[in-house]
């Protein structure tokens, strides 16, 4: 409903001028000109004061108002802007609030939006990655099943097969639960002071042999000082653990992975380089995301679940810092993050 100022303005008009020339006329040497003049000019008067108040001052705020009320009745949010009032409009503060709910609403509309679409791709995503194991563990289980069981080298061939689809699967639906656990704050953060070279020694021990098949060179660049860092000794080895064999399975072969320190003043700085194929630069605003893969068939022959990189980034979060990446493509990657530094008992 939009009111209109002009014809409340006339009626207000036409009565003032009335009662006025009412009232003239009770005086009894007022001629009928006279009357007529002081109507009309009182008309005149009355309808410009009424119309300037009620124009400037209600209506077009009533107007806007009523509009805005309209489209947010037909959820049309998106098209609206804030639109100026004078500072003596009594109604502004009025509008401003309706304005400002508005914009909230389409806010938590839009975010709304984004989660339904990021839980259907989160969805079909997970339907995926759980189908394609299940699907190679099914087709050597019934290939056995119509007869191939009888032949021994086929069956313990197909068995095997089937039991790595079985073991992916397994990984994949770990990986799954350790993300979730740590988005809904089930896995607590256990922080003391930890020895970034010793941890990551240890991570390293674990990836040699896996190196070695690619004749891939394991180092870690550091002095022979400790380096100290406040931080969960189990979710940082779990991070050192995914980059170190993300940098493994992406490099070259005949190439080399570090990892670094930089200590600071108050942080100490990781980072973990591969001699690979690097990453385009329009991938690496996404690389953290779930199930992302930059060169999909690749990762999952590589036996990557895609979710590497999302515990990497939520750890982090959970620590207060987040993981940065440089890359240029055909000659690797960097990986890095911080961590608040610890103090040793000397510099205590």
């Amino acid at each position: 409903m939009v009111y209109s100022s002009r014809v409340l303005a006339l009626l207000l008009a036409f009565c003032i001028a009335l009662i006025t020339t009412l009232f003239l006329s009770l005086f009894e040497d007022i001629t009928s000109y006279a009357l007529l003049v002081s109507g009309f000019i009182s008309f005149s008067v009355s309808y410009l004061l009424s119309f300037v108040v009620l124009e400037f001052l209600v209506f077009r705020e009533i107007n806007k108002i009523y509009k805005l009320m309209e489209k947010l009745k037909k959820k049309e949010l998106g098209g609206i802007s804030k639109q100026k009032s004078g500072t003596l409009n009594p109604l502004s503060s009025i509008n401003d609030e309706i304005f400002s709910f508005a914009e909230l609403k389409q806010k938590e509309i839009d975010e709304l939006k984004k989660i339904e679409a990021f839980r259907k791709e989160f969805i079909a995503d997970v339907s995926h990655e759980l189908k394609t194991p299940i699907f190679a563990a099914q087709g050597f289980v019934h290939t056995l099943l119509d007869g191939a069981v009888n032949d021994k080298a086929v069956r313990t061939k197909f068995l095997k097969k089937a039991a790595k689809s079985l073991d992916g699967l397994d990984i994949l639906v770990q990986d799954l639960l350790t993300l979730s656990h740590i988005e809904t704050g089930q896995i607590k953060m256990h922080f003391e002071t930890i020895d970034l070279v010793k941890l990551t020694e240890e991570v390293v021990d674990q990836f040699e042999e896996k190196a070695e098949q690619r004749n891939i060179s394991l180092r870690i660049e550091r002095s022979n000082k400790r380096i100290l860092a406040f931080a969960d000794w189990q979710r940082i080895s779990q991070v050192m653990t995914n980059l170190i064999s993300n940098a493994i399975k992406h490099s070259s072969e005949n190439s080399e992975v570090s990892v670094s320190f930089e200590v600071g003043k108050k942080q100490v700085s990781v980072q973990v380089r591969d001699h690979g194929e690097g990453i385009p630069p329009e991938h690496l605003t996404r690389i953290f995301e779930r199930f992302y893969r930059v060169d999909k068939s690749r990762s999952r022959e590589n036996g990557g679940t895609g979710l590497g990189l999302a515990i990497v980034k939520h750890i982090l979060d959970n620590h207060k810092t987040k993981p940065e990446v440089e890359s240029v493509v055909g000659k690797g990657s960097v990986f890095s993050f911080k961590l608040p530094r610890a103090k040793s008992e000397s510099e205590e």
